[in-house]
């Protein structure tokens, strides 16, 4: 015979108020043990995130749409600067026992995969816009990039 809903909340309202630690109820049909964990301590806190504010976007300058895998890269002088295309952490190789995508001074070609970047346990692939030579990378294997850093640049 099982016990009754209400005499489990009882039961869990005494532990509840220190006057025992654990109680455990057995019989032939069933078992039922209750336990007060005082030593322990609170589970954490979610953190309350403020709802994200929306501004109105000026009619006479709507933001241009950007590609959703390509790697936005500005013009530079002496070539292309390949910058971050989402905020996330930096993998110069696919994984950690593997040679990298691409070296300083090293050919690539438009659709070549420079570098992975993950983000929100995804590992997005940046892609070559361009054909060049890598003539420089910023960043380090692993290290935190923003949306926008610089990363690497194609000559």
């Amino acid at each position: 015979m099982a016990l009754p809903i209400e005499e489990i909340e009882r039961l869990a309202a005494l532990i509840g108020k220190d006057k025992l630690g654990e109680i455990e109820i057995r019989n032939d049909d069933f078992k039922i043990k209750l336990s007060a964990y005082r030593d322990c301590p609170p589970p954490p806190q979610m953190p309350m995130m403020a709802p994200p504010v929306m501004a109105a976007a000026p009619v006479s300058a709507p933001a241009p749409a950007a590609p959703a895998q390509a790697a936005p890269a500005a013009e530079a002088e002496d070539g292309n600067i390949v910058t971050a295309p989402l905020v996330g952490t930096y993998y110069s190789a696919p994984s950690p026992d593997s040679e990298p995508f691409v070296k300083i001074g090293q050919q690539v070609k438009q659709g070549d995969v420079l570098m992975i970047i993950e983000s929100m346990k995804l590992m997005n692939e940046v892609i070559c816009e361009t054909d060049g030579t890598v003539a420089e990378i910023y960043v380090k294997n692993g290290e935190p990039v923003e949306f926008g850093q610089k990363l690497m640049k194609i000559s």
